[in-house]
């Protein structure tokens, strides 16, 4: 009688390589996209031109009234709070439904660059826009040709 000896790694990359597929979060988006309070963190896109700052954030579900954005100094923060209650009363019972929904982030813009006066923002089809000039000084100039004398 011969005994085998199997070893249950016959494909020593493949358990690796699953299990690092696994524990590198591909599935758990939950982690990225929710803060430690199980609240939602909006994702953010940040477009720089010569000309502005381009702040996007998705917010679908929200309304204009429900952003809070607020400038200080050089700090930008954009927050959001909705509130929403049902009530449902049937014969026999009476049920409630609450819910909450909120978030912050805040930005910190560079220095002497930001037209304050001039920032605008929209929001549409779920996402928050804003629109952050820079000042006259602070763009960026095409190369100029410096002449000798």
């Amino acid at each position: 009688m011969s005994v085998i000896k199997r070893n249950g790694n016959s494909l020593p990359a493949f358990p690796s390589l699953f299990d690092d597929f696994f524990s590198r979060e591909f599935f758990n988006w939950g982690n990225n996209n929710f803060s430690p309070t199980s609240t939602t963190v909006p994702a953010v896109n940040i477009k720089e031109s010569a000309d502005e700052f381009m702040v996007e954030v998705a917010a679908p579900g929200m309304e204009k009234k429900d952003f809070n954005i607020l400038l200080d100094g050089t700090q930008l923060t954009i927050s959001s709070a909705k509130q929403y209650e049902e009530t449902k009363k049937v014969e026999s019972y009476t049920r409630r439904e609450f819910s909450y929904q909120s978030f912050t982030r805040t930005f910190q813009l560079p220095k002497d660059v930001v037209d304050a006066e001039k920032i605008m923002a929209i929001y549409e089809n779920g996402l928050l826009k804003l629109t952050i000039p820079k000042k006259e000084e602070a763009k960026q100039k095409g190369p100029k040709q410096i002449s000798i004398n």
